[in-house]
C-alpha cells in the first residue's frame, strides 16, 4: 500500500517586523523573476505574504530532496500553478505535490510526498528533450485560508443575495439554515468558500467554473476548534456526481481564520498545522549582502501598510 506523507505548515505574519538583513536573506534565495513580481503589490502586507509563501514552498522541497535553497527552481505551469522544476540528475526519489494560501494574518501550506518506488502508477512526465522534467504526480493537494469575517458594507443577506450563483441549493440551506444566528451563517459561507478554493486550486483552474454545480457536504458531527483535530466527513458532488476520489480536511487556525485542504486520490493520517517561526524559512547567503538585493529590500520597505 502506498504512504503518503503530508506537511501542514502555517506561518503567522503578524509575529514577523522584517530588519533588513533578515529581509534580505529572504528575498535572496528565490529566483530573480519571483522578485519581479512580489515587487508589483502595492502592499508590503502583499509583498511579504506572497515572499513567505515562496519560503514555504522552497523549504517543503528542500525538506523532501534534501537540496540546498539555491538548488530549488520553479516554474510555472499554462494554468499558473507553481511546480518543483526538477532535474533529471536529481535523485530525489519522491513524488511531491504542494499549494499554498494566504489571507490576512496567515499563510499556509499544504504538501504531499510519496517514495516514488512505492507508488506503482508512473507519474513522472517529460515535457522536453532537456535536463528538466515536470513532476505530474497522481495524487495531489489544493489548500486555502479564510478569514471569518464580512467587511463589505451591505447587509449580510444581501452580499449573500449577491453570491447566490456561488453556491448550490443545498449549501445554501445549510448556510441560511435558520437555527444559524448571523456569525454562524458568515462562518458557514467561509467554511463552503474555502472548500471550493482548495478545490479548484488541485484543479489549477481558479474561480472560473460553475460553482453552483460543485456542491458540498460538511461536516456536522461536530464543531471546529483551535488547535483541535481537523474535520474530515465532508462530501463532494459535482454535476451531482459523488467525487470518491477527493478527500477534505477542515481546521481552524485562530477563531477568525480556517482552513480547508483538498486531497485527491489519497487519504491521510490525521494531523494539525505546524506553526512556524521565521528562522526556519531562512537561510544565510553571501548574496543577503549584495548591493542588488539590499536596495531591492529598500524599495520593498516604501511600500505601504493596508489600511483595512
Amino acid at each position: 500500500m502506498v504512504q503518503y506523507k503530508c506537511t501542514r505548515w502555517a506561518f503567522d505574519l503578524s509575529s514577523w517586523s522584517p530588519t533588513l538583513p533578515q529581509l534580505a536573506q529572504a528575498v535572496a534565495v528565490i529566483q530573480p523573476e519571483e522578485r519581479a513580481r512580489l515587487l508589483k503589490f502595492v502592499f508590503i502586507d502583499d509583498f511579504l505574504s506572497s515572499l513567505v509563501g515562496r519560503l514555504l514552498m522552497r523549504k517543503f522541497v528542500c525538506t523532501q530532496s534534501g537540496l540546498d535553497y539555491k538548488d530549488v527552481h520553479f516554474a510555472r505551469d499554462v494554468r499558473g500553478k507553481p511546480y518543483w522544476l526538477q532535474q533529471k540528475h536529481n535523485k530525489c526519489r519522491s513524488k511531491l505535490s504542494f499549494n499554498v494560501s494566504h489571507q490576512g494574518d496567515y499563510v499556509v501550506l499544504a504538501g504531499m510526498s510519496v517514495d516514488a518506488k512505492k507508488d506503482s502508477t508512473d507519474a513522472t512526465a517529460d515535457v522536453a528533450e532537456n535536463e528538466n522534467t515536470i513532476s505530474t504526480p497522481t495524487f495531489g493537494v489544493g489548500v486555502d485560508v479564510m478569514k471569518i469575517e464580512y467587511s463589505g458594507g451591505r447587509y449580510l443577506a444581501e452580499f449573500f443575495r449577491i453570491m447566490q450563483r456561488k453556491f448550490s441549493d443545498k449549501e445554501w440551506r445549510y448556510i441560511r439554515h435558520p437555527q444559524h444566528n448571523e456569525l454562524q451563517q458568515l462562518q458557514a459561507f467561509m467554511r463552503h468558500w474555502c472548500l471550493k478554493e482548495a478545490y479548484v486550486k488541485e484543479l489549477g483552474v481558479g474561480i472560473t467554473v460553475d460553482l453552483q454545480k460543485i456542491s458540498f457536504t460538511v461536516d456536522t458531527t461536530r464543531e471546529l476548534v483551535v488547535a483541535g483535530p481537523p474535520l474530515t466527513g465532508t462530501t463532494l458532488q459535482c454535476n451531482d456526481r459523488p467525487m470518491n476520489e477527493w478527500y477534505f480536511e477542515e481546521h481552524l487556525l485562530h477563531p477568525k481564520y480556517c482552513v480547508a485542504i483538498a486531497f485527491k486520490n489519497c487519504k491521510l493520517d490525521l494531523g494539525n498545522f505546524e506553526l512556524l517561526k521565521i528562522e526556519y524559512l531562512l537561510m544565510e547567503t553571501e548574496k543577503a549582502t549584495s548591493p542588488e538585493i539590499l536596495d531591492y529590500c529598500r524599495e520593498a520597505f516604501k511600500k505601504q501598510r493596508r489600511t483595512w
